[in-house]
Order: structure tokens, then sequence, then C-alpha cells
């Protein structure tokens, strides 16, 4: 008895004294862009491309989010619980969405910005799930990015709740 007692205190000893080290930022860089030849930060034309030829170039995820309206499990986005200064993107076409200075920690799971880039995103009605909502789509590619609310801070009111997958940021100590 005294040997288990001994070896727990041992092993709990040796347990509090492990370095911890500190979590990798995760990879912020959209690697799809890369072999994706709609994808553009500055080009604003509308697309007009098919599910069909979406789902050749983006990742299973993005796809299912983007092009199929699926939501990602709340609190697992990478952008939930993110703060950096910069800019939101569209993850499928690359069109300006956010600015980081408009994300507000609204607690629902999924990234929020009170504010939109008003070129940048569109609206529809969706009545999926039994409930009457208001989609938020890109206004270049028309992919999926969450949710409107009208429950948001001030000064617009507005909760804008998207899907991490649905987004790229650029930091502004990335900009060239």
């Amino acid at each position: 008895m005294k040997i288990l007692i001994y070896l727990s205190v041992f092993m709990s000893l040796q347990m509090c004294s492990q370095v911890k080290h500190p979590e990798k930022v995760k990879n912020m860089e959209n690697s799809a862009a890369k072999t994706n030849p709609y994808y553009s930060r500055t080009d604003r034309t509308k697309l007009t491309v098919t599910n069909a030829e979406w789902k050749k170039i983006l990742p299973a995820d993005l796809y299912a989010i983007a092009r199929e309206a699926d939501t990602e499990r709340p609190f697992t986005g990478k952008y939930n619980q993110f703060d950096e200064l910069g800019e939101y993107y569209c993850a499928v076409c690359g069109n300006h969405l956010f600015r980081s200075d408009s994300k507000f920690s609204s607690t629902c799971g999924w990234p929020s910005f009170f504010e939109a880039d008003k070129e940048g995103v569109a609206y529809h009605r969706d009545s999926t799930l039994g409930m009457e909502r208001t989609e938020v789509v890109c206004k270049r590619c028309d992919s999926h990015l969450g949710h409107v609310f009208n429950d948001g801070p001030e000064p617009t009111g507005m909760r804008y709740c998207m899907n991490s997958v649905s987004l790229e940021f650029v930091g502004d100590s990335e900009k060239k």
C-alpha cells in the first residue's frame, strides 16, 4: 500500500514538473487558393462557376460549407477566438468580406462581426431547419458564409455569425 502511495506521489510530482510548450498558431494560409484559378483578392467580377467545378477545386470541408451551406461545429473554427488586426476574405474566391476591427466576442461559437463590406456580401432568405434566418453569402461567388442576426453590438446592432472555414485572414503585418 505504501508503495502505491509513494508511486502516485512521485507520478504527481513528475507531471507537475513537465514543461508546457506554447501551442503553435494554426496556419492561416489558404492552400486551396494556390490551385483555384478563380481566386483573386482584387477582382470583384461576379463568378458563374458550377458546383461540379467548385467540387473539383475546393477541399471537402470548404466545399460542404461554402457550396452546400453546411455549418462547422461551434467553438472549433480557427477564427472563433482570434483577434489579430487585418482583413477577412472569402476562402473560395478571395473577395473582401470583413475588417478585423468589426469582429467581436459573441460567445456563440463562431467568429462574429458587427459590420460587413457592403460590396463583399449579399443576403438570401433562409427557411431551412424550420427557422426564418438571413443567410450571408459572398457577393462574388455566392458561397455560403453564415447568417446575420439583429442581436449584435452597437453601432450596427448586427451579428454576422460566420464559419471560419469560409474565411481567410490576412494580417496587417502580412500586407505587402
